[in-house]
C-alpha cells in the first residue's frame, strides 16, 4: 500500500526537474496525478513515464497563472477521477538579472509565473474544498532566495519570499475546512539551475552512488505533505536537498529598543541604533545570507 491510495493530486509545472520527480512519487505512492505542464511534449512524456510504471497520470497544459486555465486545472482532476485531495504549486521561471538591468518584463513574468501560478490554482482547489470538503493538502514552492535573498534574483526571490507567506496565510484561512498549507525550499541541480551551478548530473542512487543534488530527492517530503500522515503540519517551511529536510523558523524578533513612552527622534535613534545589533549579534552591514545555509551548492555565477 502507498502512503496515497486513492488521492488525486496535481503538480504544476511537472514536466521537468522538480516537478517530475513529484508527480512520479505522488503516482508511485498510489495517488492519481494531473502533470500540468506548459510544454505538452514534455508533459505527455512524464504522463507516459508513469503509465508505464503502473500508474495513474493525465496531463493538463494550461498557464496556471491563468484564473480560467487553473480552474480547468482542478475541474481536470475531478472529471478524471472524481475529487481532488492534494495541490502542488512547483511551476516557475528563471529570468536572473541585477535589479540595475532587470527589464518590466523579466520581473512581471517571474512574478505571474511564480505568484499568480500559486494563486489560481490554489483558490480554484480551495474554493471546491469549501464547497465540497476537505480535507485537502498544499504544497508550496519558495526558495532560499527568497528566504534569505540571492545576488541577481530580486524578482525571483520576491515572488519566492511572496510564496512562503502565501503558504502561512493560507494555512490559517482554510484550517477551518480542514486544508493544510506548507511550503518547501528545495534545492538541486536542474535545467533552471545548470547555467549556474553546472551540468545536471544523473539519476539518483542509494548508497555509494547517492546524488545529493538530484532533484528527485526533493519529492518523499512532498509526497509526506500530501499524505494524511502530515494532517497536523499546516503553516510550515521546510528545507529540502538530498538526504537532508529542515524546518526554517518564521521571521522573528530579537532585540528591541524603546524611549521610555516618547515619539522617538533620528537622532535618538542614531545614538541607540547599535544596541540593536549588539544585543542581537547581527551585523550591521550588509551580509551574504546564503552563506549560512547548511548545504549549498557551487556558488552562483553574478550577473
Amino acid at each position: 500500500m502507498g502512503l496515497l491510495d486513492g488521492k488525486v493530486a496535481i503538480v504544476t509545472g511537472a514536466g521537468r526537474g522538480i516537478g517530475r520527480g513529484e508527480a512520479h512519487e505522488l503516482a508511485r505512492e498510489g495517488a492519481g496525478v494531473v502533470v500540468n505542464e506548459f510544454d505538452a511534449d514534455a508533459g505527455r512524456a512524464v504522463v507516459d513515464e508513469i503509465s508505464a510504471a503502473g500508474g495513474e497520470a493525465v496531463l493538463d497544459t494550461g498557464d496556471v497563472s491563468d484564473p480560467d486555465a487553473a480552474a480547468a486545472l482542478v475541474e481536470r482532476a475531478i472529471a478524471t477521477w472524481g475529487r481532488l485531495d492534494a495541490l502542488v504549486n512547483n511551476a516557475g521561471i528563471l529570468r536572473d538579472r541585477t535589479v540595475a538591468k532587470m527589464t518590466p518584463e523579466e520581473w512581471d513574468d517571474v512574478i505571474r509565473v511564480h505568484l499568480r501560478g500559486h494563486y489560481a490554482p490554489t483558490h480554484a482547489a480551495c474554493a471546491h474544498w469549501r464547497a465540497h470538503g476537505g480535507p485537502g493538502r498544499i504544497v508550496c514552492t519558495t526558495s532560499t532566495s527568497g528566504l534569505l535573498g540571492n545576488f541577481g534574483q530580486a524578482n525571483y526571490g520576491a515572488a519566492k519570499a511572496g510564496a512562503a507567506a502565501f503558504a502561512t496565510i493560507v494555512a490559517m484561512e482554510m484550517a477551518r475546512d480542514g486544508v493544510t498549507c506548507n511550503a518547501i525550499a528545495p534545492a538541486a541541480r536542474t535545467r533552471m539551475t545548470e547555467g549556474a551551478y553546472g551540468p545536471m548530473p544523473g539519476r539518483a542512487g542509494t548508497g555509494h552512488d547517492f546524488d545529493f543534488w538530484h532533484p528527485d530527492n526533493v519529492a518523499p517530503l512532498v509526497a509526506f505533505l500530501c499524505s494524511d500522515a502530515a494532517g497536523q503540519i499546516s503553516g510550515k517551511v521546510f528545507g529540502i536537498q538530498g538526504d537532508a529536510v529542515e524546518l526554517y523558523q518564521p521571521w522573528t524578533s530579537v532585540a528591541v529598543i524603546q524611549n521610555s513612552g516618547r515619539r522617538w527622534t533620528p537622532d535618538g535613534i542614531a545614538e541607540r541604533a547599535h544596541e540593536l545589533f549588539d544585543a542581537s549579534g547581527i551585523r550591521p552591514e550588509i551580509e551574504n545570507m546564503m552563506a549560512r545555509l547548511r548545504f549549498t551548492l557551487a556558488p552562483r555565477t553574478q550577473l
